[in-house]
């Protein structure tokens, strides 16, 4: 195994472990960090496209991690929801998140490198990456998406977006802090690899998110702190109206790409 996906496997047991032991749990609802992503305007968004399209269909939830987000398509009607990481722990995680919401029947969790899918051609409807896509090579892995989605399936993705440079000053801070991988840190989403993507989608749809309200988020368990991210949500919601071309520093995108390309 590569060595970058070693360092990515090590970073995330650990996190795992330490979630398994009782040690950083901060709820259910919530991330290894604490962080709960149905609070952001941007993973709302991402929920709602979900629930109106996921009945019945069979949803790849693609690094899935601890199964935070492979839940609710399975309790919003999905058949199937499959859930692929390379780390056993989150994997186990995700299993008893399953259990502990009455899902375990529909879902279904497997230890598979996400550059290298086993699944058959046209095998899903929908595919969801909760923001794995710094964490693996796209040369890579858009080529097997491609192939495992249906023709009239689509992605839908949100993913950290690496343009604005005060958040990847944290970024690099956090590397050596120990909070996240070089890695990951060095193949945040850019612009570019919707480019990319377009060699295996023919349609490409994009949604911004947080150009200054991924500033609250640090604050959003204090008093109020979930008031002042709606406001500052809402801020976002207009500087992006009045000047489009800042939408490239935002600190989220959401892409959904359909049409795949064989």
């Amino acid at each position: 195994m590569e060595k970058r996906k070693q360092k990515e496997i090590e970073y995330y047991d650990k996190q795992a472990k330490e979630w398994l032991k009782g040690k950083s749990i901060k709820g259910w609802g919530a991330d290894f960090e604490g962080f709960n992503p149905n609070l952001l305007s941007s993973f709302a968004f991402c929920y709602k496209i979900l629930e109106k399209k996921c009945k019945d269909k069979v949803v790849l939830d693609y690094g899935c991690g601890n199964g935070i987000h492979s839940i609710f398509p399975a309790k919003r009607g999905a058949r199937k929801v499959v859930g692929i990481d390379l780390c056993e722990p989150s994997l186990e995680i995700a299993k008893k998140r399953a259990k502990q919401e009455g899902v375990e029947d529909k879902t279904e969790f497997l230890v598979m490198d996400c550059e290298k899918l086993e699944f058959p051609d046209n095998y899903f409807d929908i595919i969801f990456d909760g923001g794995t896509f710094s964490s693996i090579d796209l040369s890579k892995a858009l080529p097997g998406l491609a192939r495992v989605l249906k023709p009239n399936g689509f992605l839908i993705g949100i993913e950290t977006l690496g343009h604005n440079p005060l958040a990847n000053l944290k970024r690099k801070i956090n590397v050596l802090t120990g909070k996240r991988t070089k890695w990951a840190a060095e193949h945040i989403f850019k612009m570019k690899d919707l480019k990319q993507a377009e060699n295996y989608f023919e349609k490409i749809e994009t949604h911004f998110f947080h150009l200054v309200s991924w500033i609250i988020f640090p604050f959003l368990n204090l008093p109020g702190g979930k008031i002042l991210l709606k406001l500052f949500e809402k801020i976002d919601d207009f500087l992006l109206f009045i000047f489009p071309f800042l939408r490239r520093y935002c600190f989220k995108i959401v892409f959904i790409f359909s049409g795949s390309r064989k």
